[in-house]
């Protein structure tokens, strides 16, 4: 027998996908947004752009931006007892509310 493949996108079958009229390349503007150091947002991930995208245990979580790598923002974000820094483009980042 063959060894199961453990890619990074392993596992995110039904996570990463859209619905049928979302399919397709998202707006250029959500590649274009400025978040500022300290602001809140929400990581969800868009699986139309494969860069800067964060590891799917990491959709929906909510974090604060400290500080800007490239094109990139580094967010960070609390799992369990441990605070976490994801290194995230703003294609897969949302304000939150």
């Amino acid at each position: 027998m063959t060894k199961r493949s453990q890619g990074l996108r392993s596992g995110s079958r039904h996570k990463l996908s859209r619905p049928v009229r979302e399919r397709g390349l998202s707006p250029i503007t959500r590649s274009l947004q400025k978040f500022e150091e300290g602001e809140t947002v929400n990581v969800v991930i868009d699986p139309s752009y494969q860069r800067g995208q964060p590891h799917h245990r990491f959709h929906g979580l909510t974090g604060k931006v400290t500080g800007i790598q490239g094109k990139a923002y580094v967010i960070r974000t609390r799992v369990g007892k441990m605070d976490k820094e994801l290194i995230v483009r703003p294609e897969h980042l949302r304000k939150a509310k």
